[in-house]
């Protein structure tokens, strides 16, 4: 066959479709339990957005995940039951994004950015920008160091764990030990820190996220917050791409300079529905039956998480990853994934939640890699001394129970750890602001509270914090802008207690 002739086909082809375009059309092989097999596409890419064609005339997105030799694997994105074998499939040449602006907040959304909360459709404006679900972290010159606390509200985290704004912090325990409960009143604490709020539910029950939605609804919190809703009835496909979806509004606001803060809860059944999009696609399982890239997943999702640098606008996404454990293993294949990748965790334990331990961090296990300095001035004075007494406490404790005689520095130590225990209780849903978590805690580790019996240390947080609130705004102010306890200030903080005890 002559040139001539084939550059006279090729130009008959380009008047009636564009050369390039007849490769990425393809056709379905085979369909099963959400997973396409399709024949052609030999242009298309891994990550890659296809469109399907059903005999009922409706499009359906999929996501290629596997690239054979003859053959794709594709992820179909919602309802499959009308896809049958030979239906078209063709290839967008893009990855999956969302469109995202201002007005995504106050909603909830499933995983393809469709609001479904009964308030109709998202009205998106002309100004919002399409970001990408998956994509490449930042590199270190775009990224500064954490130093800017994001105050979770709740005493015993922003005392001994404290939480950066950019850091990642894995919250793990078993089932009930109210891993969503510190998640919640974290959003709750952001009413006055301007951050923007994404929740992000994972396999959760419908009346579970109603409960949670019409919570932050009675407080205001939901004008400053975005759920992401891939329930437990939702295809594994939704259930797989709801962290990417909430990372990709996180960084939407991030990007604007603004501060984010992204909710995965919980990454164990991401895990579950990436194993049973995996194991359909016949890869080859690995440890305790995941595949292998489940590691890279997460690590590339969760490093996303970041503190830009001045020069990109100064802008962070902080990360709160939830992990279930099975009777407290944590040298499980996914906790100790995650463990890895974060810059620490919050350890919830089952026993101190039965024991009335509210809420249940276990501090000894607990850690944040980011430490002081995410923490103001006021509040690392006085957790360096609350992190001493608790050690003491329960090095003491397990060598008391075994004997009857005493001396009165081991009961001395013993009082003070049992009332610095008591006064980090919380109830859900009350988040305590910086600067009363700074005087009740330096009352506390300074000795204010040692003649005190353990049943009357709450009652005495309470009664204290209403004084404070009353009689001594100007202290209040001073505690909140982090300031750290001496001189002048610290006089106030001890008249203030001596007055209220007196």
């Amino acid at each position: 066959m002559s040139n001539k002739f084939i550059e006279e086909i090729k130009k008959d082809l380009s008047k009636t479709q564009n050369f390039a375009d007849v490769k990425n059309v393809g056709y379905v092989l085979a369909v099963k339990d959400g997973i396409v097999l399709a024949d052609g596409l030999s242009e298309v890419g891994s990550n890659e957005v296809v469109e399907i064609t059903t005999r009922m005339n409706r499009v359906v997105k999929g996501l290629v995940l596997n690239l054979l030799e003859n053959t794709v694997g594709i992820v179909v994105l919602g309802d499959y039951e009308d896809i049958q074998e030979g239906d078209e499939v063709v290839a967008l040449g893009k990855l999956l994004g969302i469109n995202v602006d201002e007005s995504i907040l106050g909603r909830v959304i499933d995983p393809l950015g469709e609001a479904i909360d009964g308030k109709g459709k998202l009205k998106i404006g002309k100004e919002a920008k399409v970001m990408s679900y998956d994509k490449t972290a930042p590199g270190v010159i775009g990224r500064k160091d954490v130093n800017r606390p994001l105050q979770t509200g709740i005493k015993a985290i922003d005392a001994l764990i404290p939480i950066g704004r950019g850091q990642r912090e894995l919250i793990i325990g078993d089932r009930q030990t109210g891993k969503t409960a510190i998640a919640i009143d974290t959003i709750i604490n952001q009413a006055k820190e301007s951050v923007k709020c994404i929740y992000v539910a994972i396999g959760q029950k419908a009346s579970k996220i109603a409960q949670i939605k019409t919570r932050l609804e009675s407080i205001g919190a939901m004008k400053y917050t975005v759920i992401v809703n891939a329930g437990a009835s939702d295809p594994a496909s939704l259930q797989y791409l709801a962290p990417y979806t909430g990372t990709a509004i996180g960084e939407y606001f991030a990007e604007k300079g603004e501060d984010a803060l992204v909710i995965y809860d919980d990454l164990t059944k991401h895990a579950w529905a990436y194993r049973e999009i995996s194991l359909l696609l016949r890869r080859p399982p690995g440890r305790e039956a995941y595949p292998g890239d489940v590691f890279y997943l997460h690590s590339k999702l969760l490093e996303r998480a970041l503190q830009f640098s001045d020069e990109e606008g100064g802008g962070s996404l902080t990360a709160l990853p939830v992990i279930e454990t099975q009777a407290g293993d944590v040298s499980a294949y996914i906790p100790t994934n995650v463990i890895s990748i974060t810059d620490g965790q919050i350890y919830l334990e089952s026993d101190l939640f039965n024991a009335g331990q509210r809420p249940a961090v276990n501090a000894g296990l607990s850690v944040s890699r980011v430490g002081g300095s995410a923490q103001t001035k006021g509040m690392k004075g006085v957790s360096g001394q609350l992190r001493l007494d608790l050690a003491q406490y329960r090095e003491l404790a397990a060598f008391a129970q075994f004997g009857s005689d005493l001396d009165e520095d081991t009961k001395n130590t013993l009082k003070r750890g049992e009332i610095m225990t008591e006064l980090l209780k919380q109830s859900q849903y009350e988040p305590v602001p910086l600067a009363d978590q700074t005087a009740i805690l330096y009352a506390g580790t300074n000795g204010y509270l040692d003649g005190r019996e353990k049943n009357e240390v709450l009652e005495w947080e309470r009664g204290f914090r209403k004084y404070l609130s009353a009689n001594h705004k100007d202290l209040i102010k001073e505690l909140a802008e982090g300031a750290k306890v001496e001189g002048k200030l610290e006089e106030k903080l001890i008249k203030a207690i001596e007055d209220f005890n007196f």
